[in-house]
């Protein structure tokens, strides 16, 4: 056991990223049944939504399993709410001040969980009180840091930074991954596009066939003036970088950018003109596989890599 594993009552350091449109109870259920800490995405759910993915994985699994929540979401009152009345007790705030519901939440006996993306935030978050961290690398799929830090200078300089538990996001798929996070410094990962690419997740299976085609260098960080992105590159990535030789303003790129273009492209499987978030590892990933044979897998590989680290 370590500090990740004690705190959540979990098998094994390894957390499933609350992506929006990947992560319903199917694939948190599957995750926290497999030894991990699954997380409902509550981003992309509506708060009644919410509350009957939150349900339905109460019955789906007997482990522990928490809520991903954007604190930029406009129902948060509402989504804090449901959080504590179904009995959540694991929540991962991002996108926002940790100050602003970490006390809320720890009053109701709630673990609370921050992500950031620098050791400035890391130090912020831990004064407000959360029981770890999640920092996350420039690799990492979906919204991200400005700062375009990666996930191999960033763990280190958090570790100096906070002394409570830290877990290591951005660029995390295999269980060398999992080995060389914790060699920086980190007490766990979580893993965003490994299980986005999975039989439970609830993104369209033609996300999911994109995501194992890609090579290396298939995605890119864009539109940083409105929150900075990780995209596959496709004919609406192409629009944007299109967009940008005209210099455009912000209000330029919300125009493009639309309403509900990420739930087009990941969940309803337009990969033209949808929004298709996913991190760099996804060179990696070759194939679908349900979520117990990656967990395995990834399991499998650390013990043997950690097991096998060349002498010096």
């Amino acid at each position: 056991m370590n500090k990740i594993t004690q705190l959540f009552n979990i098998k094994y350091p390894i957390v499933q990223g609350g992506m929006i449109w990947n992560s319903g109870y199917k694939l948190a259920s599957a995750v926290s049944n497999a030894g991990g800490l699954g997380l409902i995405g509550a981003g992309s759910m509506y708060p009644n939504v919410l509350r009957e993915h939150i349900q339905k994985c109460k019955k789906a699994t007997d482990k522990p399993f928490g809520v991903n929540v954007p604190m930029l979401y406009p129902n948060i009152e509402e989504i804090m709410d449901i959080i504590v009345e179904e009995g959540v007790k694991i929540v991962f705030t991002s996108a926002g001040n940790p100050k602003t519901w970490t006390s809320f939440l720890k009053e109701k006996g709630i673990t609370v969980v921050h992500v950031v993306s620098s050791s400035k935030f890391a130090l912020k978050a831990q004064e407000a009180g959360v029981d770890a961290i999640v920092a996350e690398g420039f690799e990492a799929g979906g919204h991200n840091g400005r700062e375009e830090t990666t996930t191999l200078t960033l763990i280190p300089m958090v570790r100096e930074k906070i002394s409570i538990p830290l877990i290591a996001a951005g660029g995390i798929a295999t269980g060398r991954g999992i080995l060389a996070a914790m060699v920086l410094g980190a007490d766990g990962v979580q893993v965003g596009s490994r299980f986005a690419a999975s039989v439970e997740s609830s993104a369209h299976d033609d996300f999911k066939k994109t995501i194992v085609d890609l090579e290396e260098g298939g995605t890119h960080l864009t539109l940083k003036e409105l929150a900075p992105v990780r995209l596959i590159k496709n004919k609406f990535y192409n629009d944007v970088q299109e967009l940008y030789t005209k210099c455009p303003s912000v209000d330029d790129l919300k125009n493009l950018l639309g309403r509900a273009r990420a739930k087009r492209g990941m969940f309803e499987g337009d990969l033209v003109e949808g929004e298709l978030e996913i991190g760099q590892i996804s060179g990696l990933i070759k194939d679908i596989k349900p979520v117990s044979e990656i967990v395995n897998d990834m399991v499998t590989e650390f013990e043997n890599a950690k097991n096998n680290i060349p002498q010096l």
